[in-house]
């Protein structure tokens, strides 16, 4: 029952921030739920990728979703996501776990950071090498840790894209969803997954996605970044304590 509490939040996080939530389905999976690390990054993909997608549809209807931005960045993010999950062989799953714990604690800091700025309207143009830097390596963080990359790609589509806040938000997590696919394709055949339970756990994902995206106009978005931020921060440092020994 807490694994599927914990995979509201999950959703509640993507609908409400457009990522976030993603970086929370590994340690789920493994401390709460118990299963292997490596099989729980293979699991998490469809999860992600399917919660995301529902996600897409309720801003695609309220014109959040810019879908050039999305495949450009996307088609990198793919690339780098099927890359990193290709070289996921090559790492323990404590090892998997450290680079999580590590990645947890900076998006806490850049969650942290993002919830005292305002949006910002200059008019400067957009660095698209920068960008699709970003989404190459968010990709292939996605690929070897299971992680969506939402509290990356989000800022990136603003500060770099100049992709208003909202827009950058629907975006997000269209360009999520593109990326697990092909994650998980990378992972293919390497991983018995449970499906009943993937499908399950994910319906409730998407629950808490439909319930983000029908509130994220009436919540005080700021202080549930910070909030959540706290969170990932405890997560992030119990993970990196428990896997210290591996270097």
């Amino acid at each position: 029952m807490l694994g599927y509490l914990f995979a509201a939040l999950i959703g509640l996080a993507l609908g409400t921030l457009g990522g976030g939530g993603s970086i929370l389905t590994v340690p789920v999976l493994v401390y709460v739920l118990g299963f292997d690390a490596k099989l729980a990054i293979a699991m998490s993909l469809p999860v992600v990728g399917a919660a995301a997608l529902v996600g897409v549809l309720s801003h695609w209807r309220a014109g959040n979703v810019r879908l050039q931005t999305a495949a450009i960045f996307g088609s990198v993010a793919m690339v780098g996501s099927y890359t990193g999950a290709r070289a996921s062989v090559w790492f323990s799953g404590r090892a998997q776990l450290l680079i999580l714990g590590s990645v947890m604690v900076a998006a806490a800091l850049s969650m942290l950071r993002n919830a005292t700025q305002d949006e910002r309207t200059d008019n400067a143009p957009p660095h698209p090498a920068l960008l699709l830097a970003v989404g190459l390596g968010v990709g292939v963080l996605t690929g070897l840790i299971g992680i969506g990359g939402g509290f990356l790609i989000v800022p990136a589509l603003v500060i770099l894209g100049r992709v208003p806040m909202k827009a950058a938000v629907g975006t997000s997590l269209l360009v999520i969803a593109l990326n697990s696919a092909s994650g998980y394709l990378g992972h293919y055949g390497r991983e018995i997954v449970p499906w009943g339970f993937v499908v399950r756990f994910t319906s409730v994902a998407v629950l808490g996605i439909l319930a983000g995206t029908a509130l994220v106009h009436h919540i005080p978005t700021r202080q549930l970044k910070r909030a959540f931020a706290l969170l990932l921060v405890v997560i992030g440092v119990l993970i990196l304590w428990q896997n210290r020994t591996q270097l």
